[in-house]
């Protein structure tokens, strides 16, 4: 089993179902990017803040050393952290992210936040997060055009064949858009029912930017997290609207949030330590949702958006 592809603007084919590695342990990354590639698994979306690349490249030479894949046949996705927005650190970061890997280029190479935080040297700590000293989030001084036009230097050099853009708002997208020279080829957004997002969604369906979605699940992810947002909101998985459409179609809650994103034109990186999961997962466009049920499940938005900075008490109100 193998995921359908997506064109992009750049005019690289895109796997519609990916593998995502938020969250992902350093000591089960590798078996398990090798175990997802082995199940079928072809797009992987990584970063420099999951501080697992280097587990995770383990896992692609494994797989690519024993024939199961050549290099060429994956869609490897990484992005560029915050506090490597100033021109003069995309391409070396890039490069250090790419050595980690083991690989000599990106499929696509995503920038991560709307956000530049001051420079912290890859010697000192790594990944850096939000803070500069371990404490305080100090901002940066580059413009996102700044670092986009680095960006774009990396197609340019050979080292990302597309990028793109990651919890990015409207406004932002359309200023961008007056700059760049490569247009983003994707942009990476929070979505599920209770965060559907329709007007940024239509922002990059006429733009031809494909949206890809995190946190498919809603509060699964940030359970785990032990974010009380997410505690004090009801589960997807135990949804009635959710609940009825999987007993009528015979499948998992899970494929079914993934199978709504899907049938609306975004990709979709969800992740699983099980075996089981990780074919059901995999399996989330080879069947269909009514028109019904697709609007009766986009109609649970409460706008309700878990992944934002000040949830984490960092001061930077990307999403006010």
């Amino acid at each position: 089993m193998s995921s359908p592809t997506v064109k992009l603007n750049s005019g690289h084919q895109m796997p519609l179902v990916g593998f995502g590695l938020w969250k992902v342990n350093n000591d089960t990354c590798a078996d398990q990017v090798y175990n997802a590639i082995k199940t079928g698994y072809r797009l992987f979306d990584g970063a420099c803040d999951y501080g697992n690349e280097q587990e995770s490249g383990q896992g692609v030479a494994r797989a690519i050393k024993e024939g199961i894949v050549k290099r060429e046949d994956l869609f490897i996705v990484s992005k560029l952290w915050n506090s490597f927005h100033d021109a003069e650190h995309v391409e070396p970061i890039c490069k250090k992210q790419l050595s980690d890997w083991g690989i000599d280029y990106f499929d696509l190479f995503i920038m991560h936040f709307p956000i530049s935080l001051k420079y912290v040297d890859p010697k000192d700590r790594y990944p850096p997060g939000f803070t500069f000293d371990g404490k305080n989030v100090v901002p940066g001084k580059a413009s996102i055009q700044e670092t986009w036009q680095a960006m774009e230097k990396l197609v340019d050099h050979g080292l990302a064949k597309s990028i793109g853009i990651s919890n990015f708002a409207a406004v932002l997208i359309m200023d961008l858009l007056r700059y760049a020279k490569i247009k983003p080829a994707t942009l990476q957004i929070e979505h599920h029912p209770y965060l559907t997002q329709e007007g940024l969604l239509d922002l990059a369906k006429s733009e031809n930017i494909v949206v890809t979605a995190y946190s498919s699940f809603g509060p699964q992810s940030y359970n785990e997290l032990e974010m009380k947002k997410a505690q004090s909101t009801a589960l997807l998985f135990d949804n009635p609207t959710i609940k009825k459409a999987a007993e009528k179609h015979g499948k998992t809650p899970a494929q079914v949030l993934l199978r709504w994103a899907t049938q609306r034109g975004v990709a979709v990186i969800p992740k699983s330590n099980n075996q089981g999961r990780l074919k059901q997962n995999l399996d989330a466009t080879g069947w269909d949702l009514e028109k019904g049920e697709v609007e009766d499940i986009s109609g649970l938005n409460q706008n309700l958006r878990f992944n934002d900075p000040l949830a984490y008490g960092v001061p930077q109100p990307i999403f006010a």
